[in-house]
């Protein structure tokens, strides 16, 4: 099952990195500057931020199987949409209709993953199907810039955009909820505006308007980053634009299998999701010696650290929402949460095309460096503790038997 949510979530970033392969190419095309790519980003993510916080309560509401369907569906559709773009405002609204389906990708793993594995190895189960996105990243360079160099970026679109068709067809014939857990997943969650009240998902909301456009960045940006300060061609973009994306699909299991073996160790789980979640913002900070070398080599390395550190923590937030709500809210949190994803991937990317174009490359890698300590700060201090959230004790009580 949680393979099924790793396929999904490949094709999600398969779907969403192609535009940023394809860049330099429909760029030039479509004769547009930095700020206009931010503000076809900008597109995405405000729908992305707006969905998230629909797709969540929608999929609690209508179950896993047919929510995910749904979303895949939406985002597939839409991805095909991009072949038809004639310039930058079609492909923002394109972009748009693609972050309305997306947001839906996440709020559906968390659930599939909820449902079928225990506390300790949720961190883990998290970290697996989330690797998808790394993989998605991996594969995109080099299959997109080989589509677009042999068939031309609306085939690249194309084609990618139908591999979502194969994955409905497989998760609606294979997937379950597990035995037993039918009534309980089923039941109607909370409303989303009591979930939103809560400290917890305040500020796990507000640390993702921080923590996620640092990982926007490397996925939008970094085709463009050596395209643009060490002059790669398509070719030599699509030869090692993958390179950081193998270490966050490393970062993903192996986060989630460190606090998976801290727990088996005897350590309370909220330590270990904690301590995780701040060693991972400390490696986040290597986006600051990245861009302070002249070798790209170094620079690779130090940014393959950064996106490691940024998985590493994401594999321990994904299991953050089954710790303090029952299992019928978990997308619901999550989604809720994910607004804040979208909001914040929307003023960074704006800024971060306006700051390229004045300043360059360097104030914003700076910048993206110095944000995961105000990540860790709210995940250590301002979230609160990891264990159900008052007024929810009696749903989860009744869960665990």
């Amino acid at each position: 099952m949680i393979a099924l949510a790793f396929f999904a979530t490949l094709v999600n970033y398969l779907d969403r990195q192609t535009l940023s392969v394809v860049a330099p190419a429909i760029r030039a095309e479509f004769h547009m500057s930095n700020e206009a790519y931010g503000y076809v980003l900008a597109a995405f993510l405000l729908a992305y931020a707006v969905s998230n916080g629909v797709s969540g309560p929608i999929i609690d509401r209508l179950g896993t199987k047919v929510g995910y369907a749904l979303s895949m569906a939406w985002w597939s559709t839409a991805a095909l949409l991009h072949t038809f773009a004639v310039g930058p405002w079609s492909l923002a609204s394109y972009r748009f209709l693609l972050g309305i389906g997306e947001a839906g990708n996440w709020p559906a793993g968390v659930k599939v993953a909820t449902e079928w594995f225990p506390a300790e190895e949720r961190a883990l189960a998290g970290g697996i199907f989330n690797s998808g996105a790394a993989i998605g990243a991996i594969a995109a360079p080099p299959l997109v810039a080989w589509l677009v160099l042999r068939h031309g970026w609306p085939a690249a679109f194309f084609l990618v955009g139908l591999t979502g068709y194969v994955w409905l067809f497989v998760w609606w014939r294979v997937y379950r909820t597990p035995p037993g857990l039918e009534a309980e997943v089923s039941a109607p969650p909370a409303p989303a505006w009591r979930l939103f009240r809560t400290r917890f998902v305040s500020v796990f909301t507000l640390a993702k308007v921080f923590v996620d456009p640092v990982w926007y960045f490397y996925i939008f940006w970094f085709p463009q980053y050596l395209s643009s300060v060490y002059h790669f061609d398509l070719a030599s973009i699509g030869m090692t634009a993958w390179i950081p994306f193998v270490t966050a699909d490393a970062g993903n299991i192996i986060g989630g299998w460190i606090t998976g073996r801290l727990v088996a160790g005897g350590m309370r789980s909220e330590v270990a999701r904690k301590g995780m979640v701040a060693a991972s913002c400390v490696l986040m900070m290597s986006a600051i010696p990245a861009i302070m070398t002249t070798n790209v080599w170094v620079s690779i390395a130090f940014i393959s650290i950064a996106t490691f550190g940024y998985t590493s923590y994401n594999a321990n937030a994904l299991a953050f929402p089954a710790d303090v709500v029952p299992k019928n809210m978990v997308a619901s949190v999550w989604g809720l949460a994910s607004m804040g994803s979208g909001f914040g991937g929307m003023l960074f990317s704006w800024l971060s095309g306006l700051l390229i174009d004045r300043y360059g490359y360097t104030p914003v890698f700076i910048g993206y460096g110095i944000i995961p300590l105000i990540v860790a700060l709210l995940i250590v201090f301002g979230i609160g503790p990891l264990r159900p959230l008052r007024g929810f004790e009696s749903a989860m009580a009744a869960e665990r038997g």
